[in-house]
């Protein structure tokens, strides 16, 4: 029986917010897991290369009890295309959280250079909860799915409290919808379940390339199985330390915007652009705050849309979205000249519901149980003035309440710390204007491991820096790491 991709969702919605959590699971170097191999059959799904292949395996449900109720991890392979070079096996680890992986050794494996497809079985997964794994979803109302409720924007004048009551309405569907596999769905749970994927390949140690919220996986795993592990890739960083009080993968966006910004300004004032927006870039930067506002004011109906409408918030995440690839700017200027004029064409076709709620779903459950956040409204409230007032682009949606704020359980472990311990064998590749994983938190990841890696800096614009938005430089060097282990000597900056 041929087994399903899953549905490639939306950009990323609650991009790069998750560390684990406090209670009794295993030691994080326990034993490794007898598996049986996988049963590798045909993939359903258009577009992927002939070769592709995928399985499912069994793990636990819980790793505090090993014995009890096994869920399903879709994987998906193409082999090694030289297997007198072979390595390994590289896994591409997801962003998100609520991404999947599972067209990747299709996609961007087309975009690797043969010395790495020689090297390696390409591996592709979908974390636990995410579909076709065995899935979790929460059952929300259409409206609940908006981008700019998933993302917590403020009210136009910076109140919280709609902000507040999403966070109450979507943790009760939870409870209520998601079942008990939602209580471990976790950062550390899928390092874990990675080792599990390891064993069933029948490999010693696993190579990865994990992206976005992805290095935050690719690095709990080289903590918690350092001798599992061979060539890591880490790829538009998170911040090692998302459990602190500021939340600072959310509040990573107020950085990471006002780093792009500049870049969508120039390309937007330049001469002969056909979406230009002004004559200066100077001009861009209060343009959009004018239009933000005015929209906040009195908002544009928008057909199809959700909201059905255009207003300042839309407008706002519209920006953020279409920052992650410089290639998407014209998008954003269309909007903004299409606003100007008062008038909409129709919304773009959303994703399917059945895949936003189950994105949705394993997004909330992997940033609520890898931490605990503040439950009162006090807390938030101050933050989000301070940052509308330092940082207008984003209005304060950094530093606001998300589902965490009023989660029903708490975390089972305590948060992975990414420390120095650990074989020198990882690779950073990082872009300098990023808007959901800026160079700022990129760093403090890079000194958190010390002496076990090095990092890549490109002078580039945009998400996905490896064979994405980064730089022929950044390219070839990880490459080169990948087939053959070689390494920069220190840290390198690629123009």
């Amino acid at each position: 029986m041929k087994k399903q991709i899953g549905l490639a969702t939306a950009a990323l919605v609650l991009l790069g917010l998750a560390a684990p959590l406090a209670g009794a699971a295993p030691s994080p170097a326990h034993r490794s897991a007898r598996a049986a191999p996988p049963h590798w059959t045909s993939c359903e799904g258009g577009g992927l290369d002939p070769r592709q292949q995928c399985a499912t395996i069994e793990v636990p449900m819980d790793y505090a009890d090993p014995g009890g109720r096994t869920i399903d991890i879709a994987i998906s392979r193409i082999p090694s295309e030289k297997p007198s070079a072979r390595r390994g096996a590289l896994l591409m680890i997801p962003g998100g959280p609520g991404g999947d992986s599972l067209r990747d050794p299709s996609e961007r494996g087309r975009r690797m250079p043969q010395s790495v497809r020689d090297a390696y079985d390409l591996i592709g997964f979908a974390p636990r909860g995410n579909a076709p794994s065995t899935p979790v979803s929460c059952g929300l109302d259409r409206g609940d799915l908006a981008r700019t409720k998933l993302l917590p924007w403020p009210a136009p004048d910076g109140s919280v409290a709609a902000n507040l009551a999403f966070a109450r309405r979507v943790s009760d569907a939870c409870a209520r919808n998601g079942g008990e596999l939602m209580r471990h769905i976790s950062t550390k749970n899928n390092a874990r379940d990675i080792d599990r994927i390891r064993a069933a390949l029948g490999e010693r140690k696993l190579s990865a390339w994990g992206v976005s919220y992805g290095t935050y996986i690719g690095a709990a795993y080289a903590e918690m199985f350092p001798h599992r592990t061979d060539r890591i890739v880490l790829d538009s960083n998170d911040h090692p330390d998302p459990v602190r009080a500021e939340r600072v993968w959310l509040a990573a966006f107020e950085r990471g915007v006002e780093d792009t910004f500049p870049a969508f300004a120039a390309w937007a004032a330049a001469p002969g652009n056909p979406h230009r927006l002004a004559g200066t870039a100077a001009e861009v930067r209060p343009m959009f705050l004018r239009l933000a506002a005015r929209l906040d004011r009195d908002p544009i109906p928008w057909p199809g849309a959700n909201p059905p409408e255009l207003n300042g918030n839309v407008l706002r995440q519209t920006m953020l979205d279409s920052f992650y690839d410089p290639d998407d700017f014209p998008a954003l200027a269309q909007l903004i000249l299409a606003a100007r004029k008062g008038t909409l064409q129709p919304a773009l076709e959303a994703p399917p519901e059945e895949a936003l709620q189950n994105y949705t779903a394993v997004g909330a459950a992997t940033l609520c149980n890898d931490a605990a956040w503040p439950r009162t409204a006090g807390a938030y409230e101050r933050d989000v003035a301070r940052s509308r007032a330092e940082h207008p682009l984003t209005a304060g949606m950094p530093r606001n309440a998300m589902v965490c704020a009023a989660w029903p359980w708490a975390p089972r472990e305590a948060p992975l710390r990414v420390t120095e311990r650990g074989p020198s064998n990882i690779l950073l590749i990082q872009n300098a204007r990023d808007v959901a994983t800026p160079l700022s938190g990129a760093r403090k990841l890079r000194a958190a491991l010390g002496d076990r890696a090095v990092m890549v800096v490109n002078d580039s614009t945009g998400h996905d820096a490896y064979l994405g938005n980064g730089t022929a430089c950044g390219d070839r060097t990880v490459s080169r790491f990948l087939a053959t282990g070689q390494r920069p000597g220190r840290d390198l900056l690629c123009r």
